[in-house]
């Protein structure tokens, strides 16, 4: 909860001191900087450990942004994470910085997931449907995940709609175990 509203506050913060032309690069530099935490663990260690000062940080960082295309003014949000010992905020940064690009835009992130890959008219169907429902533009995902029974599992914000078989049952078994 903490991490969450100090992630919130960084990326309000930086949202508001960019100019309109620079917040979709931000937006991927952070994404990719916060991904590439989450699968390096080599990177991880570079920025939690103290074997390495705070200008080594600042340039690993620096020189993976600037492959992601990142903004002159992203640097000097990078080089203050790294002097305020926040950089292992990124990845959350990172997905509260997307919240407020998409709110500004008016558009609603959806991850669908799916036992089985959806052919292309299906998911034009289903994102024209999101959009007359939802009355906004949409951004949806869509992802194959194997282990659900059958039917689609989707996630609109903090919401999500769950029509798969797996899911029913564990809504019977809660109703049945229920004293």
């Amino acid at each position: 909860m903490i991490k969450t509203a100090v992630a919130r506050r960084y990326a309000q913060a930086l949202f508001e001191l960019l100019e309109q032309s620079q917040i979709e690069a931000t937006r991927i530099t952070l994404q990719g900087l916060g991904q590439a935490l989450k699968d390096s663990s080599s990177l991880r260690h570079v920025v939690a450990s103290p074997a390495f000062g705070v200008g080594e940080k600042i340039a690993v960082l620096i020189e993976l942004g600037e492959r992601l295309g990142c903004p002159p003014s992203c640097k000097a949000f990078i080089q203050q994470l790294v002097k305020k010992n926040r950089v292992g905020f990124i990845p959350e940064i990172a997905q509260e910085f997307s919240k407020l690009v998409d709110r500004s835009k008016g558009t609603q992130q959806v991850t669908i997931l799916s036992t089985a890959s959806l052919p292309q008219t299906e998911q034009e169907r289903i994102t024209a449907r999101l959009r007359e429902t939802l009355k906004q533009n949409v951004d949806v995902t869509f992802h194959v995940e194997p282990s659900q029974l059958a039917g689609l599992q989707i996630h609109i914000g903090s919401t999500v709609v769950d029509s798969t078989v797996r899911g029913r049952l564990n809504s019977m078994r809660a109703v049945l175990t229920r004293d």
